[in-house]
């Protein structure tokens, strides 16, 4: 009799083995929880990366107000018959010599 209730919590610690420590056991199961979720919020970020260059699309497709949005502010051109004037400020890279008298002018602005 005394060698019964040992044998039983050996038996019952080894029926529980695979069930927590096994290749399909809580240990796993909580680890692909983990990684299924990991990958969601990875998904989710692409998802809203893809919207964004989805509307660019739509943009650059449908008229040529995001190709001049995206030639003036990427490539810095500007339309034919126009002047463009920038504003240096007091802490520029370039010497006091070559920087022009921007006094007269008080936003930097293209005008026409």
């Amino acid at each position: 009799m005394r060698w019964v209730l040992p044998i039983l919590v050996s038996l019952l610690l080894l029926l529980q083995y695979p069930m927590w420590l096994g290749k399909g056991g809580w240990l796993k199961v909580w680890d692909l929880d983990r990684q299924v979720d990991e990958q969601k919020y990875i998904n989710k970020k692409t998802q809203a990366r893809n919207a964004v260059l989805d509307a660019d699309v739509y943009d650059l497709k449908q008229g040529t107000g995001a190709v001049e949005e995206r030639a003036r502010s990427e490539l810095g051109m500007v339309k034919r018959d126009e002047i463009f004037f920038q504003i240096v400020g007091k802490h520029s890279l370039l010497p006091a010599s070559t920087v022009p008298d921007v006094n007269a002018v008080s936003d930097g602005v293209l005008l026409k």
